[in-house]
């Protein structure tokens, strides 16, 4: 089957970080694809980035921005679909630096009636500024033992980094997790994704994507996890703020959404 790829990568005034994601994105060992950045109203300094990279290396670049008006993330990830020239979209942030046979992982396990949910390896604050492009392009990075001397923790989960080959296809089949729609590592197609209006606009902050999912669940679409088979690692979150108020309603889309069994939104792409 001969279909084209889309990642879309969400992000918000972290140009430090997203530097090293796209370092990510330029070492892939598979290179026949377009970069989507979903940008929810950074500063100049990410643009100024972008214009950088640009210059200067081998990525099929495009950049979607939007004023900034608060966490509006839903919006423009919609914005980013559309703009998507892919037959399937896989979707990341900014703070996640791919593994170099990421976009592969996702390409090679996408099949129709299915999206795949995927995971990360979460590395402390000490490991992500010591994480240069140097790291990312040797495999460093996600070398659990070099992470170890540079002080990834003793308790952290680090088979999502050595399990490797049929090993990590064996995990992503045995260890149960929850099959839900991850913000920073799923994927499905971009016809899916429209037929059930895409991103509901009216959520905030991270539950858009669980809701989005569950309504391509609630449509007949299946979930596969890759948390083993897609690596990637999550450099240290800034501080997020999320007030009461939009947790509140951010709930009671997702139960309205479970309860009705909802498979569209008329609060998505197409109004």
């Amino acid at each position: 089957m001969s279909f084209s790829v889309s990642v879309i990568v969400s992000t918000y005034n972290s140009p430090e970080w997203l530097e090293k994601v796209l370092w990510g994105f330029e070492n892939q060992n598979f290179r026949n694809y377009q970069l989507v950045l979903a940008d929810d109203g950074s500063t100049t300094e990410t643009a100024d980035l972008i214009a950088c990279i640009r210059k200067n290396n081998i990525l099929n670049l495009e950049h979607v921005w939007h004023e900034d008006m608060g966490c509006q993330k839903a919006v423009i990830l919609n914005k980013a679909v559309m703009k998507a020239s892919g037959d399937y979209l896989i979707f990341t942030e900014g703070d996640c630096i791919p593994r170099h046979d990421f976009v592969h992982a996702h390409e090679k396990r996408a099949k129709q009636g299915y999206f795949l949910s995927g995971d990360f390896a979460k590395l402390p604050r000490c490991c992500s500024v010591q994480v240069n492009k140097e790291e990312i392009m040797s495999g460093d990075a996600f070398d659990i033992f070099w992470l170890t001397t540079h002080g990834y923790p003793d308790h952290s989960n680090k088979m999502r980094l050595l399990a490797k080959g049929w090993w990590a296809k064996f995990l992503d089949f045995a260890v149960q997790t929850p099959n839900k729609w991850n913000h920073h590592n799923s994927s499905g197609w971009k016809s899916d994704i429209l037929s059930i209006n895409g991103f509901d606009e009216r959520m905030q902050y991270r539950d858009g994507d669980c809701e989005m999912g569950e309504r391509m669940k609630n449509s007949g679409i299946k979930a596969r996890r890759v948390n083993y088979t897609a690596a990637s690692v999550h450099l240290y979150p800034g501080k997020q703020i999320q007030t009461d108020e939009s947790k509140i309603l951010n709930q009671s889309i997702r139960d309205a959404t479970r309860r009705d069994q909802s498979r569209y939104t008329k609060f998505g792409i197409f109004k």
